[in-house]
Parts: C-alpha cells; sequence; structure tokens
C-alpha cells in the first residue's frame, strides 16, 4: 500500500510504502510524480540505501532537490511507513 506524504509547491506528490525487508534490510519506497503538460516527471528512490530508480523526466537538478528533501524527512518517512501512514500515525 502507498501512503501520501506531502505535496512539494511545484505540485510535485510524495508518496510511500509501508515497510518491507529486502535482503534483511527494513527498507521504504519514496514515490515521486510531478504533474506536467502530457503526464507526469516520475522516480523512485528506496530508503535506506537512497538507491534513486526509475527516473522518468526530472531533470539531474530536481533530482537532487528530491534526494537532499529526503534526507531531510527520511526519519520522518520510515516511522510513518512503519506505522501506516499520517491517518494511522501515533503522537504526530
Amino acid at each position: 500500500m502507498m501512503y501520501k506524504f506531502m505535496t512539494l509547491e511545484d505540485s510535485t506528490e510524495i508518496v510511500h510504502s509501508d515497510t518491507y525487508y529486502e535482503n534483511n534490510i527494513e527498507t521504504v519506497k519514496v514515490y515521486f510524480e510531478k504533474p506536467v503538460y502530457g503526464g507526469f516527471h516520475s522516480a523512485e528512490c528506496y530508503l535506506p540505501s537512497y538507491e534513486w530508480k526509475n527516473i522518468n523526466g526530472f531533470s539531474s537538478e530536481e533530482i537532487k532537490y528530491l534526494h537532499e528533501f529526503l534526507q531531510s524527512v527520511a526519519h520522518i518517512v520510515i516511522r510513518l511507513a512503519r506505522e501506516g501512514g499520517f491517518d494511522n500515525a501515533a503522537n504526530f
């Protein structure tokens, strides 16, 4: 399941998965999608490794910005992923 995290000022939507284990490492998929004329730009980043995959349309500068932003909020995203998103999170 994917949970909405936030919408950035440029309309980029950020959603995240539940936590899951891959190679015995707790992992969270973070998905970015930005509406543009004729479709969307999109990208995936996997925490805690910060491995980027399936980057479509975002420039390297945009990915750098998203990477830095994600680093600043990753601890929140991981906690929310463990608890089932904002709607199920305790004490937020």
